[in-house]
């Protein structure tokens, strides 16, 4: 064999083995794959500089990774609002300029991955992470038979799609687990996300992942519809699930819905939705994403699997802010493929409401990502073997006596064990600071060791905090000390996040970082309540915190340098004027603050005589009738638009 005799055999055995794997619909025997097949080894082994990136052979498993490497997305990877009624499909429908096609397809209950392909070579494989940044996990998707390592396309793209494992696949490894002795993996979505973080590329082998795409990031596609660009991926030898519907009204998507509902059983793999999305690209791009979401796509999630368990006991978990939370513990129930044995039960208000007792025969339902909660009670089953719960006195961590206001109960103790190990868990996540290698484990641990017994202790581990620790070897301590050190300059509505202030989420954050990025600390309640969406409880929850938390963040921030985001500014007619917003307009209001911030006006949330516009929708009320009797000047969209 000659180098272009290699050549074309790889060719071959590639377009084969999509054939096999990708259409099945096998053009090549077994035996003859496998001749040919160790022809190319055995040319590799002869003229290892000759071997191409893309040859079979590269699927073979076996090669075993120290770590994964962070990984930068080129486009980001946003997640998707859920809904789960007509209503809220005819809700989300209506909000915006959704007219024309509808593209649906399953919602699949796997891991989200991101394929680079550079000159029609796969080049990196990366998880989806934070949307920003994952992990590397190339060497995963090598031996994954149904990721082209070659395709025909030569522009730069990110193709994105799902990585799965089929029921049947899930339950025969399963079985080879048990026959092992090892403890059964917990259900298909989890055993796909976790075969895709194998060091050892032989072990994701073997479980049989497969990859079905769903979307792109970066390219230079010139398609028009959504539909066109996933025809044109999936002629590129990806998988296609045959439930891809274009629909032009509201009544075509729920047939759709029910049609899938009811195959949902019969799907080899686990699926818990239907992905709506607009089709048309330029109608979607001007519909444009919130903070968390795409505006212009939806999972339509599935009705909630509802099954029997009984309810053994209760236990108490204290959180960052010292709420205490009942969590029902069950005998086990297996619900679409997870094996369930925690449910929440929200506050002592629900369990009273349901009626619950100890040993309680109960429904519980699942729905997708929801958690497992119980919906009702079987009391007319009940055996005399049942016994009451009761409201606890005492905080179960540190025994301090706790404040029940009714629906919460607190503990009150800023030193709880619980308390601590909760805000700083929470400080280091993903979607907080981001430190990456502080998990919930180490974390208690260096509590418990008493090496880490606030935040601010965090910044101060050095390699001597490690010595003796078992598990902690050169190379892992200098990896987190480096992530530790990466957290130190975060953007301020991260950082605002990651105090854990009750009512606080990452969208209020980012209200006050934008709002208010010099003075973040000292608002006032006036100043607080006039950002859109912040209504009395969230203004007194962040001004409370700030008083007595004030030296400790002072603490933090002589380790931590928040980075203020910039607003580029445009120069218009609106520049250094004030506005109100009031009543319903076209767009969410959050989009036109955020223009109007970027043109260099101020938005607030109350009318006064040094207001300089009243920007008015439908429905307006008292605002624009304040702003006509102090004779401030008033526009509707329409003209809003036309001076901009």
């Amino acid at each position: 064999m000659d180098k272009i005799e290699y050549e074309k055999a790889i060719t071959s055995l590639n377009l084969w083995a999509k054939a096999y794997y990708t259409d099945d619909k096998p053009i090549a025997s077994d035996a003859e794959y496998d001749e040919l097949y160790r022809q190319v080894e055995q040319f590799e082994e002869q003229n290892p500089s000759l071997k191409l990136s893309y040859s079979p052979t590269n699927r073979v498993g076996g090669a075993v990774l120290d770590e994964f490497k962070k990984s930068t997305h080129l486009a980001k990877m946003w997640s998707m609002e859920d809904i789960f009624s007509d209503d809220e499909l005819l809700a989300w429908i209506g909000h915006g300029d959704k007219s024309g096609e509808f593209f649906a397809e399953p919602k699949f209950d796997g891991a989200s991955l991101n394929l680079l392909y550079e000159n029609g070579k796969l080049i990196k494989a990366a998880t989806r992470g934070d949307g920003s940044i994952g992990e590397d996990v190339t060497n995963n998707a090598l031996v994954i038979n149904s990721i082209p390592l070659q395709i025909s396309y030569l522009g730069r793209i990110e193709i994105r799609g799902e990585v799965v494992i089929e029921k049947s696949d899930f339950e025969s490894i399963n079985a080879i687990r048990a026959a092992s002795g090892e403890p059964p993996l917990a259900n298909p979505r989890n055993a796909a996300a976790g075969s895709l973080r194998q060091l050892d590329n032989s072990v994701v082998k073997q479980r049989k992942l497969k990859f079905y795409p769903w979307g792109v990031g970066e390219n230079s596609l010139e398609f028009a519809k959504h539909s066109e660009v996933m025809d044109f991926v999936r002629s590129l030898g990806f998988l296609r699930d045959e439930f891809c519907k274009i629909c032009s009204s509201v009544d075509e998507l729920r047939n759709a819905y029910k049609e899938l509902v009811s195959k949902r059983d019969e799907k080899p793999i686990l699926i818990d939705g239907m992905v709506i999305r607009v089709n048309d690209l330029s109608r979607a791009n001007s519909l444009g994403y919130t903070v968390k979401f795409p505006k212009f796509m939806v999972a339509y999630k599935f009705p909630a699997i509802e099954k029997t368990a009984r309810l053994i006991d209760i236990v108490l978990q204290v959180g960052r802010t010292g709420v205490v939370t009942p969590v029902g513990l069950l005998d086990g129930v297996n619900i679409d493929g997870a094996f369930v044995k925690n449910v929440t039960l929200h506050n002592f208000d629900e369990i009273n409401r349901l009626g619950l007792m100890k040993n309680d025969l109960v429904t519980i339902i699942r729905s997708g990502d929801v958690i497992p909660k119980i919906t009702g009670v079987f009391a007319e089953r009940r055996d005399g073997s049942q016994t009451p719960i009761s409201r606890p006195t005492n905080c179960p961590q540190c025994g301090s006596e706790l404040l029940d206001e009714g629906v919460f109960i607190k503990c009150q103790n800023l030193s709880c064990k619980a308390r601590v190990v909760s805000s700083i868990i929470y400080f280091t996540s993903k979607k907080c600071m981001n430190i990456d290698g502080l998990g919930e484990a180490i974390v208690e641990l260096l509590y418990e060791r008493g090496i880490v017994q606030n935040i601010a202790d965090i910044y101060r581990l050095d390699e001597l905090s490690f010595m003796g620790i078992e598990g902690f070897k050169t190379k892992k301590i200098s990896n987190l000390l480096n992530a530790i050190e990466l957290s130190k300059t975060p953007n301020l509505e991260r950082f605002i996040t990651s105090l854990g202030i009750e009512h606080i989420g990452e969208v209020a954050a980012k209200k006050i970082a934008i709002a208010y990025p010099d003075n973040w600390l000292e608002l006032s309640f006036e100043e607080l309540i006039s950002l859109d969406g912040f209504g009395e409880a969230m203004a007194l929850s962040y001004l409370e915190f700030m008083r007595v938390n004030l030296d400790k963040i002072k603490e933090l921030l002589g380790f931590i340098t928040p980075k203020i985001v910039e607003i580029k500014t445009t120069q218009n007619a609106f520049s250094g004027k004030t506005f109100v917003i009031t009543g319903t307009l076209s767009r969410p209001r959050d989009e036109i603050k955020a223009e109007l911030e970027s043109f260099g006006a101020k938005v607030s949330g109350s009318v006064s005589s040094k207001s300089d516009y009243v920007l008015y929708g439908d429905e307006a009320g008292s605002k624009l009738e304040k702003a006509l009797s102090l004779g401030v000047k008033t526009i509707n969209e329409q003209e809003y638009e036309a001076l901009k």
